[in-house]
C-alpha cells in the first residue's frame, strides 16, 4: 500500500501550485541541482518551497504524524532519516542564499486559504524562512 503513495504532484502540492499560479507567481517544479529538489522554486524571489506530508516528514505535534504499529524499528529509522535529510537540505539552501518555506499537509487540509495567503505574503516579504504551524483537526 505504501508503495502507491506518490512523491510528486500530491494533492497538497497541487493545491498550493494552482493557488500561487492564480495569484501570478511563476515557478519551476522539483528543480534538479538544488538540495532536496524543492517542490516549487521561484527564482525571481530566490525562494524554494517544500510541501511536506505530515506522516513522511515527521511534523511534530501533528495528528497525522504517527508511527505504524507493525515493523516499528524500520519506520522509526526511515522516517527519522527523512527528517534529518530535510534539515540538511534546508540548511544547504539557506547557506547558498535561498529563502526557504515548508508548507505542511495539515495546514493545506484544514485551513487552505489562510496557508496560501501566508505563503503569498512570505514570498513578497524578505523573510529568509517560513513554516506553517501545526493544525489540530476539528
Amino acid at each position: 500500500m505504501m508503495a502507491g503513495i506518490r512523491g510528486r504532484n500530491t494533492r497538497p502540492e497541487m493545491t498550493l501550485r494552482k493557488a500561487l499560479h492564480r495569484q501570478g507567481f511563476r515557478y519551476r517544479l522539483h528543480k534538479p541541482g538544488l538540495p532536496g529538489k524543492p517542490d516549487l522554486v521561484l527564482a525571481k524571489h530566490r525562494a524554494a518551497i517544500f510541501v511536506h506530508g505530515c506522516f513522511w516528514h515527521r511534523h511534530e505535534g501533528c495528528h497525522w504524524c504517527s508511527i505504524p504499529k507493525t515493523n516499528v524499528d524500520f519506520w522509526n529509522e526511515k522516517l527519522g532519516s527523512n527528517s534529518q535529510r530535510d534539515q540538511r537540505d534546508i540548511a544547504l539552501l539557506r547557506k547558498s542564499g535561498w529563502r526557504v518555506a515548508v508548507v505542511w499537509e495539515c495546514g493545506l487540509k484544514t485551513r487552505t486559504i489562510d496557508v496560501i495567503e501566508d505563503v503569498s505574503a512570505w514570498l513578497q516579504s524578505d523573510q529568509p524562512y517560513f513554516e506553517t504551524e501545526v493544525v489540530r483537526p476539528k
